[in-house]
């Protein structure tokens, strides 16, 4: 062959073998430096390693903690050290496992997806990093559950925990070379979801995390974002500094500590609507479907806007006009309906229930008031257990009540207080028997045309409403279709839809006077008093429709609303005449957005410098570690489980189930936000 022949015959190899390589190379998870706050997405992922071979009894926490210690790649070159390339396989004990390419749509790194066994097994997540120069900062990272990273061989960071996944929750500082970066997690799954997410943080994520803790109160979290070196004076993603987060949620002890340490506490905050503005527009960037918020004081509205989607499958937005459904929030209508009734002389709250159903059992001993304040002892019929698979279908209004009117009681009338659907159902009933017209047609001749509430009435199957949110379900880490009631289902107990702007208009009518008498509403704002509270002084509880509480010294009067697909909840300060409104189409939903835990929020961002501080908490040093040892355990709530922990002397308690953290069956409805009573 001549020369030249041979010479391109080899040059063609050659570009093929390096053609190979390259592709093989390309394949693998390499970074062309880091972006502050973006998250890591592309890895290589080997799993599972099964902690234990006993298949029928779960490792005790030794067995997990000895796992957790033990290097599985010791053959292959240790944990610090491992290289591996896409498909090469890895034996570690009797299994053969394959290193394979993961590429998240989202932030985070699901584990579990096509991994059995997923409970109680380990996981490495690797990925190279190329910079062009030397780099220090904080690595944040979540875990669901234990983590180690190793940087360049080196361990950087180990937590041995039992928790749900939440972003940033361990922050890390690296030092990054110039040229090539070896990252290695290991992941420790106990049960139930199983993910990790990283990201290198960003200045003002940084002061996120400190200002977080500052607000929680939690000093041992703020001690150590100073010595990682985070700015004191770092202004968040709320454009607030740490200071001023502890302030607002009246932490005075983190205030001080913050002060004493160089904080400067005589910066400006900026305008209340603005500080709320900031927060929601930083919680619509992350995982949300959809989300209307409206923030009101002295009659005028701060604050209206809507997040997200009302529709995911149009694209439609959520606007402060968008229509969901309000859930228990429908119980203050039902309410007032009574008590407009017998401000009419046309029923009295002493009323038996026997005067309107004469064939309901024990009927003479249940009055109009025991229904309103939960205190009837009628079995709630969504806690039945075939509820869920008749929902989804129309029923009678008097079908509905004789499915559950025969039920045993679950206490005497009036002796004790259980949130209870079936009393606000058997409510609207009533209201219909004595007006003689429909449950909304009552609703709209007496409140909301009145108030100029447009967009809110009776949701029915087939309505077609101009702007109506779909309802959604956060399960296992992604937003699906959440299951469709059918309204008439939850009648006079939850019903009803409406929008932040006509809610707000409903508050300003019931507190000023527009809706009910004077002594109607003191009698529907009193908290019923039982003999499981009849000592308590704090005027907390429950009265006629409207949950009664206290937020740093300061009234509340409010209600929550959840089904599956829908969460709300409105909120009102008489004194500061400040209402929020949060409506939200998810429910489950994700971490970081509960409606009623925003709307709280709202209101520190925007009165926190009026309300009473909190309480430091005190520590009792006297416990023995056998006393912290027997609390430690998983408590099963029904709809998560409570892990709590032990580290020394300290306890630790994660709550994991249906909003998210952990898979775990949905929350059976009550179209909620369930008020407590006091103890």
């Amino acid at each position: 062959m001549p020369l030249q022949s041979c010479a391109l015959v080899l040059a063609a190899a050659l570009t093929l073998l390096l053609g190979t390589l390259a592709a093989g190379t390309a394949e693998a998870p390499a970074y062309s430096g880091l972006k502050p706050d973006e998250f890591l997405k592309h890895w290589l992922i080997l799993k599972p390693i099964p902690v234990s071979s006993q298949k029928q009894n779960p490792p005790d926490e030794a067995a997990q903690r000895q796992a957790f210690a033990q290097d599985w790649l010791r053959e292959q070159g240790g944990e610090p050290n491992i290289h591996p390339q896409p498909g090469l396989k890895q034996k570690i004990g009797d299994r053969e496992l394959v290193w394979q390419q993961v590429d998240s749509d989202s932030e985070n790194i699901d584990l579990r997806q096509n991994s059995d066994p997923s409970n109680f097994a380990l996981a490495y997540a690797w990925a190279e990093i190329d910079l062009p120069e030397k780099t220090a900062g904080l690595l944040g990272i979540g875990s669901d559950d234990a983590i180690k990273v190793w940087l360049n061989g080196t361990l950087v960071h180990e937590h041995w925990v039992e928790r749900g996944l939440q972003r940033d929750d361990d922050l890390v500082p690296v030092q990054f070379q110039a040229g090539t970066n070896r990252l290695v997690l290991k992941v420790q799954n106990i049960q139930g979801d199983w993910a990790f997410v990283c990201r290198l943080l960003g200045k003002q994520t940084q002061a996120d995390q400190l200002s977080r803790a500052a607000a929680l109160g939690d000093l041992d979290t703020v001690k150590r974002c100073l010595a990682l070196g985070i700015d004191i004076d770092g202004r968040n993603s709320v454009g607030i500094t740490a200071a001023q987060s502890a302030r607002l949620r009246g932490q005075t002890e983190a205030v001080d500590y913050l002060a004493a340490h160089g904080a400067n506490t005589r910066l400006e905050l900026p305008p209340p609507a603005q500080r709320v503005e900031a927060f929601f527009s930083r919680l619509a960037e992350m995982n949300i479907p959809g989300l209307a918020v409206l923030v009101a004081q002295d009659g005028k509205v701060l604050f209206e806007m809507g997040y997200g989607l009302a529709d995911r499958g149009r694209h439609l937005p959520v606007t402060p006009q968008t229509q969901f459904r309000i859930g228990s929030i429908t119980k203050q209508f039902t309410a007032a309906s009574i008590l407009k009734l017998q401000e009419q002389g046309k029923l009295s709250v002493t009323d038996k229930l026997s005067k309107y159903i004469p064939d309901f059992p024990r009927g003479d001993e249940v009055t109009l008031r025991h229904l309103l304040t939960h205190t009837s002892g009628i079995h709630s019929y969504t806690d039945k257990p075939d509820f869920m698979k008749t929902v989804t279908q129309p029923v009678k209004t008097e079908e509905l009540i004789q499915s559950f009117k025969n039920d045993p009681y679950d206490f005497d009338p009036g002796a004790k207080w259980r949130y209870d659907n079936s009393g606000y159902f058997l409510l609207g009933y009533v209201v219909e028997k004595v007006s003689g017209m429909a449950y909304g047609d009552f609703l709209r001749q007496s409140f909301f045309e009145p108030l100029g509430m447009t967009n809110t009435g009776v949701h029915r199957s087939g309505l077609k409403l101009p702007h109506e949110a779909l309802g959604y379900a956060f399960e296992n880490g992604r937003f699906n279709d959440a299951l469709n009631w059918d309204m008439s289902r939850a009648g006079g107990a939850g019903a009803l839809y409406s929008t932040v702007e006509d809610l707000y208009r409903w508050n300003e009518g019931v507190f000023n006077g527009k809706v009910l008498s004077e002594a109607s509403l003191k009698a529907a704002f009193t908290a019923v008093k039982t003999q499981d509270n009849k000592d308590d002084t704090s005027g907390d509880g429950y009265g006629y429709g409207w949950a009664i509480s206290h937020l740093r010294g300061a009234e509340e009067i409010s209600h929550g609303g959840g089904l599956q697909g829908f969460s709300s909840s409105l909120l009102r300060l008489p004194r500061a005449r400040f209402t929020v409104v949060v409506l939200a189409n998810a429910l489950p939903g994700p971490p970081g957005a509960e409606p009623g835990a925003l709307a709280h929020l709202v209101v520190e961002l925007c009165l926190g410098d009026t309300l009473e501080p909190r309480p430091v908490p005190k520590i009792d040093q006297t416990l023995s570690p056998a006393a912290l040892e027997a609390l430690v355990g998983r408590y099963d709530y029904g709809i998560g489980i409570m892990a709590i922990t032990r580290d020394g002397d300290r306890l630790f308690a994660q709550l994991a189930g249906s909003l998210g953290r952990r898979s775990s069956p949905s929350p059976r409805p009550s179209f909620s936000g369930k008020p407590s009573m006091p103890r």
